[in-house]
C-alpha cells in the first residue's frame, strides 16, 4: 500500500535532479545531447530519450491523449505534442511552474498530482481517459545510494498509482526509476496491471547513470 502523503515530500522535488553517487565522475551537464537540445529548441536533453523510446515502443500515437507527470521544464511535453499531433491532447503537471509553450495541443497544470482535485483537473483538460502516461520523475539525490534508490522507486510507485486512475484500458505507461534491489518487485507490480512490461535504457541516458525506464503496455484496468 502506497503512503501518498509521504510521497508528497518527494513530489516537491518533481523535476530537480542533482548529481550524486548514482552518476559517474564524468557527469557533464552540457554534453552533446544538451547542446543538440538547445540547437533544436527542446527545453531539455531528456527530449531525445522520449523520441528514442517512442521509436522503439510506439508509446504515443497520432490523436492520443497523453499525461506527463513532473513535466517541468517541458522537454517531454514538446515531444509528446509532436507525436500526438493536432488531434491529440497533452497535459503536463508539476508542482513547479512550467513556462508557456507555443504548441496549441498542450495544457499545463501546476499542482500535486496525488490530490483528487489535480487528477480531476487533469481528466478535464484531457477530455477523456489517457492513452499514455509518462513519468520522468527524479528525487534530489542525497549521496546515500540506498536512500536515493528507495526514493526513486517510491516516486515510480506513486506514478503507477496515478497512472491507474487516468489510463483507459489497454493504455500505455512509461516510468523512470533507478536500478536497485526493489526493482524486480516493482516490475512484478507493473505486470499485475499491464499485459507487457519491458526494461530499457535510452542512448541519451548520461554515462554512469543508474536510471532505467520501464515501458508498460496494455493496461488491464482497475
Amino acid at each position: 500500500m502506497i503512503d501518498l502523503r509521504s510521497s508528497i515530500l518527494y513530489l516537491r522535488l518533481f523535476s530537480v535532479f542533482s548529481p550524486g553517487p548514482l552518476i559517474a565522475m564524468q557527469y557533464q551537464p552540457k554534453d552533446a545531447f544538451y547542446r543538440r537540445a538547445k540547437k533544436e529548441g527542446y527545453r531539455s536533453r531528456a527530449a531525445y530519450k522520449l523520441l528514442e523510446l517512442n521509436r522503439r515502443f510506439h508509446l504515443i500515437r497520432p490523436g492520443d491523449r497523453v499525461v506527463d507527470l513532473g513535466a517541468a521544464p517541458g522537454g517531454w511535453l514538446q515531444v509528446a505534442s509532436q507525436l500526438a499531433g493536432e488531434k491529440g491532447r497533452v497535459v503536463g503537471i508539476d508542482l513547479q511552474p512550467i513556462g508557456p509553450l507555443k504548441e496549441k495541443n498542450i495544457s499545463v497544470l501546476q499542482g500535486d498530482i496525488t490530490s483528487e482535485e489535480s487528477q480531476k483537473q487533469t481528466r478535464e483538460a484531457l477530455g477523456a481517459a489517457a492513452d499514455c502516461v509518462l513519468s520522468d520523475l527524479s528525487p534530489r539525490l542525497s549521496g546515500i545510494r540506498d536512500a536515493d534508490v528507495s526514493r526513486s522507486l517510491e516516486l515510480a510507485r506513486m506514478a503507477l498509482h496515478v497512472a491507474r486512475q487516468l489510463l483507459k484500458p489497454r493504455g500505455r505507461f512509461l516510468v523512470k526509476t533507478f536500478v536497485g534491489e526493489e526493482l524486480n518487485e516493482f516490475q512484478l507490480d507493473l505486470e499485475k496491471h499491464f499485459l507487457s512490461v519491458q526494461r530499457t535504457r535510452p542512448e541519451a541516458t548520461r554515462k554512469g547513470s543508474s536510471e532505467i525506464y520501464l515501458c508498460a503496455q496494455g493496461f488491464l484496468g482497475n
